[in-house]
């Protein structure tokens, strides 16, 4: 079969970079490489010519030599300079990425990560206790000045018998794997390629319990509760989330803990409304005062307070009161309160407020009704024509 160019197998073109070379090769292999394409002869053929292609083309006096004359210039060589015959392909592969077969950043990259890192590193993920969720309700005002909870949490602590250890005698219990000789970590061959794994036997811990709890069976942890207190911020928002480190279940044989996150809901208020760090409010106004005008008395988180009505007021009329609102959870600042007032009509009335009411109608003119007089004549013109 003739041999295809090593430009076009490693896709790359004649004047390509070095450094362009070998991350179209590090993409090639991580493709065609036989571990993760098992038995696929062409997989494992282009595998190989990748390999040739990349071995000539980095070596500068091969790529000169290979540009000159092309696949002839190795046609009578011998060893690693015939067409990279003599060289493992995946020698190259474990060069290039950077492996010995020892869980190093081959592993990391092939297998995306999940298969690197050192045993203490495995072994703490492993151990770590599980995170949890706490839910509570708070009220507005609450969530605008900040308070302080005492939350108790159903959880996994750890064992006072073992002292969380898992051993019945503690550490004079405790033995290192002989399996992995205590590195909680085995490593298998498959051909020239290398995979290194959690140890079965301890489960990547390095150590073994002769002699296990028997409050815990050897998980150094039980089912118990503890109280913590929590501290809610002024401005705390809906489903707002906390966390407190440490709180959540206890580890496996003194692992770290969890964490508990705590998802804070706000009940809903009789008379406000929040938007960010807003609060609304509707407010009944009296016809006489909608009317007249004068000082109208509003609720606040904090009491009350005043607001001026000017003489003929109109419903959904709206009015900001500066920093009566929550304060921002990042800066601090103080929202707004704002008032939109319904003018109420007053309703079951006496023969004498009756009597009064038509003697005020009878006087009133469109000058009173600006709004009415408008629309009514221009449904007049509408119906017209």
């Amino acid at each position: 079969m003739e041999k295809r160019c090593y430009y076009e197998v490693l896709e790359v073109s004649r004047d390509a970079s070095g450094a362009e070379i070998k991350k179209s090769y590090r993409r090639l292999a991580m493709q065609f490489h036989p571990d993760k394409n098992p038995d696929d002869k062409e997989a494992e053929d282009k595998f190989k010519e990748i390999g040739e292609a990349y071995e000539i083309l980095t070596d500068e006096q091969k790529r000169a030599a290979y540009d000159r004359y092309g696949h002839r210039a190795f046609s009578q060589g011998t060893g690693p300079s015939a067409g990279g015959r003599g060289v493992d392909p995946f020698d190259i592969f474990r060069e290039v990425f950077g492996g010995g077969g020892g869980g190093g950043s081959i592993f990391e990259e092939f297998f995306g990560g999940g298969g690197g890192g050192g045993r203490a590193a495995r072994s703490e993920r492993r151990k770590r206790g599980s995170d949890l969720r706490y839910d509570l309700q708070i009220s507005l005002e609450e969530a605008a000045d900040g308070v302080e909870k005492e939350l108790k949490i159903e959880r996994l602590v750890s064992c006072e018998t073992c002292t969380g250890t898992g051993a019945q005698g503690g550490r004079g219990d405790v033995r290192s794997c002989s399996t992995c000789g205590g590195v909680g970590q085995v490593i298998t061959s498959r051909g020239f390629f290398q995979v290194q794994q959690p140890c079965p036997a301890c489960g990547g811990v390095g150590e073994l319990i002769t002699n296990p709890c028997r409050d815990c069976s050897g998980e150094g942890r039980v089912k118990g509760s503890s109280r913590i207190k929590l501290k809610i911020p002024a401005g705390m928002i809906d489903s707002g989330r906390l966390r407190s480190v440490g709180h959540g279940d206890a580890g496996q044989q003194g692992g770290t803990p969890g964490d508990l996150y705590v998802v804070v809901h706000i009940k809903e208020h009789e008379v406000f409304e929040r938007d960010g760090s807003d609060l609304y409010c509707e407010v009944p106004l009296p016809f006489t005062l909608a009317a007249l005008g004068g000082e109208l008395v509003v609720p606040t988180l904090k009491g009350q307070a005043s607001v001026k009505i000017a003489p003929g007021t109109q419903t959904n009329t709206s009015f900001r009161l500066r920093e009566k609102g929550i304060p921002d959870l990042q800066t601090g600042r103080k929202g707004d309160l704002l008032v939109n007032v319904q003018v109420e009509v007053p309703v079951k009335l006496t023969k004498d407020q009756e009597r009064l009411l038509h003697e005020f109608a009878g006087t009133v003119t469109d000058r009173n009704h600006p709004v009415g007089g408008s629309f009514f004549e221009k449904a007049k013109r509408f119906f017209t024509g």
